[in-house]
């Protein structure tokens, strides 16, 4: 019950937070390449400035949500300026709890009418 409480005390997430969460669960990341991937998952519509992922990511760490990783790509295929970026454990079970309160809502609004029941 203890980590429930405490996962729910982070939530709910911001949604450039939930973001990168989400560019973050399937691989490791450098700062453009989570810019690039959450602009590709959102068709666009979501377009983050370096400053608002530099942010996102320093409240994450703090959080300890997120890391730096010391692992890197072979060097003919990186920037030694890159920082890359990996989920906890911590993050994963952070987003899965989102998730859960998003679906939530979806329930509630279709309890209420706003969008239609699934058949």
């Amino acid at each position: 019950m203890a980590e429930k409480e405490s996962l729910e005390a982070i939530l709910p997430l911001q949604p450039t937070s939930f973001h990168i969460l989400l560019s973050l669960a399937d691989e490791d990341r450098h700062g453009y390449a989570i810019i690039q991937d959450i602009a590709r998952r959102t068709n666009g519509d979501i377009k983050l400035s370096a400053g608002t992922l530099y942010r996102s990511i320093q409240r994450l760490q703090e959080q300890g949500l997120i890391v730096e990783t010391k692992s890197r790509p072979a060097p003919e295929e990186d920037d030694e300026r890159r920082r890359y970026y990996r989920i906890t454990p911590l993050g994963k079970a952070v987003a899965q709890a989102e998730v859960r309160r998003l679906q939530s809502l979806v329930k509630m609004a279709r309890s209420c009418g706003v969008i239609p029941r699934t058949t």
